[in-house]
């Protein structure tokens, strides 16, 4: 299930110099099984994965870090939606997390920091991986084994970015290493343009040189397929629709992914890096090691109770809206929505566990839900063994039919319209005879409402809703239909920039509008 690329302790000590020097506390490297496990036997330099391993896994660490993809991404790209809400009790997370979810957010709030600080430091170890390849040169490399670690190091900046794009809009360009450290805070910020021109660069180059597969020891790695796929995403959020929907139609033809997972399997352990998968960052736990080479994503989402039911804050669970926009008998309803029991009506997780009365909040999301049989080979219940799903194969095709139907004209309508019905096939799969049917409009306006909803529905919970509503101009009424009043897109489409990171920049970096 997974894989293991945890350099061993006899390893640790050949390397420990350059770790030190580079990754600034790092102590984890990107998770694989440990049939996997590297020594100083079979550690794959010159062969395997190639020789700036020692400095590009400290990226993929930092994919799993606490301040990239745990609690501030799950607060700003997920609970500042109209799909979720805080949850656990009315007071915890505080100031922070109480106004990512009712608006409007301080320039002190913390969590806003702690992802500026968390994806600038990743971008800062792919720099210096690019660095030592093109600038430092001192490693005996083959030309192939260079450009494919700069593709690795390029893809995972570009996806930076790309977060960082969307959280704050204008932010500082930082695409080189610094000599000192500390001149950075001093960068003044680009324009978007500027950065998505940085981003598409660096996922068009990473496309190109990435291999389409890894060798299942190194499972978890970026591929063509995921630069690809996360460049169409840059497209669309910019409506480039023709490179959006050419860029998309290079993922569905590779033929390394498709719909053949039901979705009810995808998102338990079992369906972790499946045909489903473009990217995850992988999470890995056992009795011995419960946290140290997992994420705290789900755990952070987890079930908040007692005893066996304490699973974890009970954070980011599914809104009232969310719920009321399934349609009749859509099975993934019951995937993405977890319902506690009441007095009248026991609520039956998917593993079939009956949840206990008098538990915090009436829903949960049941996409990080773990399995039971995992939380005993453990023996912890907080789940941070989940991998985390950054890009589905679904998300690809639905990007697919977006761009389409945007380019207008009955083949591309069309287009759109059969690869959004591709998607309802696999989520209707053993649910009532008439259950999801397909969408028969030919009509622009129509099909583009139909290809929203079933963005909404199809990757609920999965940190797009936020991003899509803003770029489709319709955050404002969406969430003051979801009882958000205080929200205006005007102000609160982007984070505000981090009052901590412009007092370190002496004023260098100026905030945001509307606050």
């Amino acid at each position: 299930m997974k894989y293991s690329n945890i350099i061993t302790r006899k390893l640790l000590p050949v390397l420990a110099i350059v770790m030190i020097a580079t990754f600034s506390g790092c102590k984890k490297f990107l998770d694989t099984p440990r049939q996997g496990e590297y020594n100083e036997e079979n550690y794959p330099y010159p062969g395997g994965a190639g020789p700036y391993d020692q400095f590009i896994l400290g990226a993929y660490t930092d994919l799993r870090g606490y301040n990239v993809h745990a609690d501030g991404f799950i607060v700003a790209t997920s609970i500042r939606s109209d799909d979720a809400d805080k949850g656990s009790t009315a007071s915890d997370g505080g100031p922070d997390v109480i106004t990512m979810d009712n608006f409007p957010v301080l320039t002190n709030n913390g969590r806003a920091n702690a992802l500026w600080t968390g994806y600038y430091g990743l971008i800062n170890k792919c720099n210096n991986t690019i660095h030592q390849i093109t600038i430092r040169n001192e490693i005996v490399a083959t030309e192939e084994a260079k450009m494919q670690a700069r593709a690795e190091a390029r893809f995972i900046r570009g996806y930076g970015y790309f977060m960082l794009v969307r959280l704050f809009g204008r932010v500082p360009k930082i695409d080189t290493l610094f000599a000192d450290p500390a001149a950075q805070n001093n960068v003044p910020q680009s324009t978007p343009a500027e950065i998505y021109s940085l981003i598409e660069s660096d996922l068009t180059f990473a496309a190109s040189f990435l291999p389409a597969e890894w060798d299942k020891k190194f499972i978890g790695r970026a591929t063509s397929g995921a630069a690809n796929g996360i460049l169409a995403k840059v497209y669309l959020t910019q409506k480039k629709w023709a490179m959006a929907k050419a860029t998309a139609a290079l993922v569905m033809n590779s033929g390394k992914y498709d719909l053949s997972t039901p979705y009810a399997t995808i998102f338990g352990e079992s369906g972790e890096n499946s045909k489903e998968s473009v990217f995850e960052i992988q999470g890995r736990a056992d009795a011995q090691i419960k946290t140290d080479q997992g994420i705290q994503y789900a755990s952070i989402q987890g079930v908040r109770g007692a005893t066996e039911w304490n699973m974890g804050w009970g954070w980011n669970t599914p809104s009232t809206f969310l719920e009321a926009a399934y349609e009749a008998n859509d099975p993934r309803k019951a995937r993405t929505i977890l319902y506690t029991s009441t007095p009248t009506t026991p609520g039956i997780t998917i593993y079939g566990e009956t949840t206990p009365l008098g538990l915090p909040n009436p829903r949960y999301n049941q996409k990080v839900y773990t399995l039971p049989s995992e939380r005993a080979r453990v023996n912890d219940r907080f789940g941070y063994w989940m991998n985390v799903r950054i890009l589905r194969y679904a998300d690809i095709v639905l990007m697919f039919a977006e761009a389409s139907n945007e380019m207008g004209g009955a083949d591309n309508i069309e287009a759109a319209r059969v690869a959004l019905n591709t998607v309802r096939a696999r989520a209707r799969t053993g649910a009532p005879v008439g259950t999801l049917a397909d969408r028969v409009t030919t009509d622009q306006g129509e099909l583009r409402d139909f290809i929203r909803h079933e963005r909404r529905i199809e990757l609920a919970m999965e940190h797009d809703r936020f991003f899509d509503i803003v770029r489709w101009g319709i955050a404002d009424d969406a969430m003051h239909n979801a009882g958000k009043p205080n929200f205006s897109a005007a102000r609160d489409a982007l984070l505000p920039i981090p009052q901590a990171q412009i007092d370190l920049s002496n004023n260098v970096l100026t905030q945001n509008f509307g606050y």
